[in-house]
């Protein structure tokens, strides 16, 4: 997989993601306790914005954004991992064993 430029930046049609080799990093902005799990488009123009029902106590709310994730990637939970932000909003997260065009058809924005 090739590396981060700016120029793929550029052409990338997720805006919230960054590749990597064998991986793709996801910055997500949570918004808990929320009616429905859903994706609720881009936060800000460089964040995913993810609604959950769980909310912000005791790492539910990252638990089910895995999960959440891991669902509508149609991949294990082992494969997606928080890097940081885990008290706040705005997270972090690796994705490993999907490539960037994966996710761009699988998330459907």
């Amino acid at each position: 997989m090739p590396k981060t430029t700016d120029s793929n930046l550029s052409r990338n049609k997720l805006p919230f993601a960054e590749c990597g080799e064998g991986w793709v990093i996801l910055r997500v902005y949570i918004q808990p306790r929320s009616s429905k799990d859903e994706i609720a488009g881009i936060h800000g123009g460089t964040a995913l914005k993810i609604r959950l029902t769980s909310p912000p106590v005791e790492g539910a709310a990252n638990s089910a954004c895995i999960q959440f994730l891991a669902d509508k990637l149609k991949l294990k939970r082992n494969q997606i991992e928080l890097v940081s932000g885990h008290k706040s909003r705005i997270k972090r997260i690796r994705v490993v064993g999907i490539s960037l065009r994966e996710m761009e058809s699988r998330f459907q924005i």
